[in-house]
């Protein structure tokens, strides 16, 4: 998982040539911390911070009810003008990158706004395509893949249910 994030991280800079106007968001669960991580390592290699922010996409999903649930969302900078790179840890049908999208979009007009995630399992519905990969994990539509995170789960590792 760290290697995969570090590649990431390598990529974001070389195709935004450094992190002049570059922002992370991690969509909340396990987006979060793989996103605090490219904002780190990327701040360490460009000696320059770079804002992070979360984001709860729930009201923004098509496939589920936000009814009495308070919003999460944590984004403590203008997203106007930024190259904003959303993050999260598995792409599947391509809803949740949707919903984040929508909810970025409503806080300001990016630049650009890219999708950088763990795991690409395949299966899309939607016309979303990462621009990062940390790994691309094949499965069927009956198969899971569950990430765990050392900040959430006491543990880094990706498994296939």
């Amino acid at each position: 998982m760290q290697r995969a994030i570090a590649r990431i991280s390598y990529e974001i800079l070389e195709r935004n040539k450094g992190a002049d106007d570059l922002c992370i968001v991690g969509i909340f669960s396990r987006g979060v911390p793989i996103g605090k991580r490219i904002a780190e390592k990327l701040s360490e290699l460009e000696k320059i911070g770079v804002p992070f922010g979360e984001i709860d996409i729930t009201p923004y999903r098509d496939d589920l009810t936000s009814a009495g649930q308070s919003e999460r969302t944590n984004i403590p900078f203008d997203v106007k003008d930024k190259n904003v790179v959303i993050v999260d840890d598995v792409i599947f049908t391509g809803r949740s990158s949707r919903a984040a999208l929508e909810a970025i979009i409503k806080r300001g007009r990016p630049r650009s706004v890219q999708l950088a995630v763990l795991v690409d399992r395949g299966h899309r519905e939607l016309p979303i395509r990462p621009d990062y990969v940390g790994k691309n994990l094949p499965t069927s539509r009956s198969e899971n893949v569950r990430v765990s995170v050392m900040e959430t789960d006491g543990c880094d590792q990706v498994i296939l249910l």
